[in-house]
C-alpha cells in the first residue's frame, strides 16, 4: 500500500524500509530457497514475477510490506541498502467486511541473524505500526506445524492459539488489540523512531546518534 512508501521505521537492531524494486533481486535469491518456501508457504517464482509481485504489494490498498535491514550495517553508508536486508514483514488486511482485521506475516531470510530477537522486535514494531496508522484492532498469524520457533515467539508476544488445521499443516494464532494490549504495546516501541525515507537515505549516519 501507499501509505508506507516514504516510511522508516528505526528499532534497536532493526531499520524498516518500504519495499522498493532495488530489494526485488536480493528477495528472489532469497525465495529460491527450499527452506523459505517451505516455511512461507511460497512457491518458487521467476524475477520478472517478484518484479510484479513487489509492484502489487506497494499499489494494493489491502497489503503493507516492510523490508528488514540491519540497523548497523545500513549506519555504514559504504554498504548498499540491498546489502543489509535481512528479511520482510507484512501486513495483509484479509477480509474486506473488517478493515481491523490483520493477517501478520514475518520472515528473517538471513539464518545469520536468527535467533537473535530481531524476529520479536521488528514484529512489536509492524503492529505498533498496524495499530497506530491502520488502525488495526486483531493480529492474526497462520504458520506451518513444523515452525515452533515462530510459534513459541508469537505466544511469548501473548497471540493465543485458535485452531490447527491438519490439511494445510498450519496453526493459526490470535491477539485482540484492546487497551491493555495496546498500552503495552506502545510501551514495548516507545524508542522506535519514524523517519522520512528518502530523507533518511541521504544521511544514513544519524541512525546512530543517541
Amino acid at each position: 500500500m501507499r501509505i508506507n512508501e516514504n516510511t522508516l521505521l528505526e528499532g534497536h537492531n532493526a531499520v524498516l524500509v518500504p519495499y522498493n524494486a532495488e530489494h526485488v533481486p536480493r528477495y528472489h535469491e532469497w525465495m529460491k530457497s527450499p527452506e523459505l518456501q517451505q516455511l512461507t508457504a511460497s512457491e518458487p517464482l521467476t524475477l520478472e514475477q517478484e518484479y510484479d509481485m513487489q509492484k502489487s504489494w506497494r499499489e494494493d490498498d489491502d497489503k503493507c510490506t516492510f523490508i528488514i535491514l540491519d540497523k548497523q550495517r545500513w549506519a555504514d553508508t559504504s554498504v548498499k541498502e540491498e546489502q543489509c536486508m535481512v528479511g520482510d514483514v507484512n501486513i495483509f488486511l484479509t477480509d474486506p467486511t473488517d478493515p481491523s482485521l490483520a493477517e501478520l506475516e514475518v520472515m528473517v531470510a538471513e539464518p545469520s541473524h536468527r535467533g537473535k530477537g530481531i524476529g520479536k522486535e521488528v514484529t512489536r514494531m509492524m503492529m505498533s505500526y498496524g495499530v497506530t496508522k491502520l488502525g488495526v484492532k486483531k493480529f492474526e498469524v497462520k504458520i506451518g506445524l513444523d515452525n515452533q520457533v515462530s510459534v513459541a515467539m508469537f505466544k511469548k508476544l501473548h497471540f493465543q492459539e485458535v485452531s490447527v488445521c491438519k490439511v494445510f499443516k498450519e496453526v493459526t494464532l490470535e491477539m485482540t488489540v484492546d487497551e491493555p494490549v495496546r498500552a503495552r504495546l506502545l510501551d514495548d516501541t516507545a524508542d522506535m523512531k519514524e523517519r522520512d525515507y528518502r530523507q533518511t537515505c541521504s544521511n544514513r549516519q544519524e541512525l546512530v546518534s543517541p
